[in-house]
């Protein structure tokens, strides 16, 4: 038996050191705080650009473990239960920081490999180094899942969204907190296998990447190992299933998303498996386009929200949905519901969380750079690899083609086919519509010309900005006015032709 006598008890300053470490491991990678918390671990913090680097603090955690093992305390089981869980996580952290090149390949490995899921060669050898400090089996295995949804949430969400302008630091932050919540700690503790709670709704114009979010989500999911085959339950690039419900007519939307049987309808001859039925536990269905689909079909999908459950069309058997929703609209969510086209009852149901994605035109306000870090990676994509003197060429033509403060109304879509036709033609000329550009323009004009009064000055601006952000809401906001008086300078801006 143990002898609870010659267990250690951590010292106040072994505490406080635990402590730092433990606020450094339950930090978002993507917050502003991250690098003060860095540093009062170790003194010698780098960070670059983007992301800081926890291996930084290494040494420091490296150097403390040693210290407790001349101590005597070379696992969890050689102090007092009080002080356990502390100790606890800094072993992992530690154990953490070793293995993430070692996950960062196997990610690739996954992405080449497509849905089978692959093996682990390295599961023994970490599950082993958690073992050697005294966690038990199953604590192991859990630090090892988490140590994959990690990574594969750092790998997507900071490679799969790109940008150093604010909005975008703050739609990575968003994101991360929409996998692991505010509170990573809590959800380590309760939230993981019950993410399928709750729901995420992303707005934002069209073109600003509402799939590669709704993505960088779905992929990063918990995803159980299986020690027996030495393989991860599922593969990640099969967890994350996606439907543009635009694409349907309303008659074969309810048959893509919840299946049918045979002769439920003419035409149906074979059993169909729905999008519901294929997503698998912790995996994620993302309906891109929600705002176009029916009143019907709304009241059928908050059914499977509220209770989990479905029937395929013509079937009888009610089968379950395992996994969580995640909807996008780049229609303004507040006119649909105004309008008694989008439910509220749906709406509540969605909106566990709700992210807006930035326009391009606010990105690169922000941050000028932030253009060239689009189109290098575009460039090199459409091309085969990194070509610099390319890159120059369509930002220099872009520079030269479009006019100062170009709208982007297509926003990174309408980049993507930009770079395309510079490197075809040699130039782009954008989308000068009235639509994309003639607020700013024209209430540019009035403003030279001295002919606008003080109503035709707020009717303007509230123009140009819901020409920007498409949402009254949004104009309301930036105005300070309420919604009803918003949307009037609008309509009354669009009538005098301010």
């Amino acid at each position: 038996e143990c002898d609870m006598r010659a267990l250690h008890r951590l010292q106040a300053d072994e505490r406080m050191f635990l402590a730092r470490v433990q606020d450094v491991i339950f930090c978002s990678p993507f917050s502003d705080n991250l690098p003060a918390l860095l540093a009062a671990v170790g003194p010698q913090v780098r960070v670059d650009a983007r992301a800081p680097q926890l291996a930084s603090v290494v040494p420091a955690v490296d150097a403390w473990i040693e210290g407790l093992a001349r101590r005597g305390i070379a696992g969890v089981d050689a102090v007092e239960p009080g002080d356990r869980g502390m100790l606890v996580y800094a072993y992992v952290f530690q154990v953490y920081q070793r293995t993430m090149d070692r996950f960062d390949a196997m990610i690739q490995d996954q992405i080449a490999h497509g849905v089978a899921p692959v093996r682990v060669p390295f599961a023994e050898d970490v599950l082993g180094q958690l073992a050697a400090r005294g966690l038990t089996d199953e604590e192991a295995l859990m630090y090892f899942a988490f140590f994959y949804q990690l990574r594969r949430g750092f790998f997507f969400i900071y490679y799969g969204l790109i940008g150093s302008s604010r909005s975008m630091r703050a739609l990575r932050q968003n994101l991360w907190n929409n996998v692991f919540t505010f509170n990573t700690q809590n959800y380590e503790r309760w939230y993981w296998s019950h993410m399928e709670d709750f729901s995420t709704l992303l707005l934002g114009e069209t073109g600003t990447g509402k799939g590669s979010a709704a993505a960088a989500i779905g992929r990063s999911g918990f995803i159980p190992f299986d020690p027996r085959t030495r393989r991860f339950a599922h593969s990640f690039s099969e967890t994350f299933v996606a439907i543009n419900l635009s694409q349907y007519p309303e008659t074969l939307i309810e048959s893509e998303l919840f299946g049918h049987r045979k002769g439920s309808f003419t035409g149906a001859v074979d059993n169909h498996k729905g999008l519901l039925e294929s997503c698998r536990p912790n995996g994620t269905l993302f309906l891109d386009e929600i705002g176009d689909v029916g009143i019907p079909t709304q009241i059928k999908l908050l059914n499977v929200l509220q209770e989990r459950t479905f029937a395929p069309l013509g079937g009888h058997d009610t089968l379950r949905f395992h996994g969580r929703v995640v909807a996008a609209t780049n229609h303004s969510i507040d006119d649909l519901r105004s309008r008694g086209s989008f439910r509220e009852d749906f709406y509540y149901r969605l909106c566990s969380d709700v992210i807006t994605l930035p326009t391009l035109r606010e990105r690169v306000a922000e941050a000028p750079a932030e253009l060239e870090q689009l189109v290098t990676p575009l460039v090199a994509r459409l091309t085969g690899g990194a070509r610099p003197e390319l890159t120059a060429t369509v930002l220099a033509a872009l520079a030269r083609d479009l006019p100062p403060g170009y709208a982007w109304p297509g926003n990174v879509r309408e980049l993507e086919q930009a770079v395309r036709r510079v490197l075809v033609k040699g130039h782009y000329n954008g989308h000068l519509t009235m639509q994309s550009q003639g607020a700013q323009a024209r209430l540019q004009q009035g403003i030279d010309e001295g002919r606008l009064n003080a109503a035709d000055l707020v009717a303007g601006y509230c123009a140009l900005l819901y020409e920007r952000y498409r949402s009254y809401q949004e104009v309301a906001r930036r105005t300070g006015l309420d919604r009803r008086t918003a949307k009037k300078h609008v309509l009354a801006a669009a009538l005098r032709r301010l």
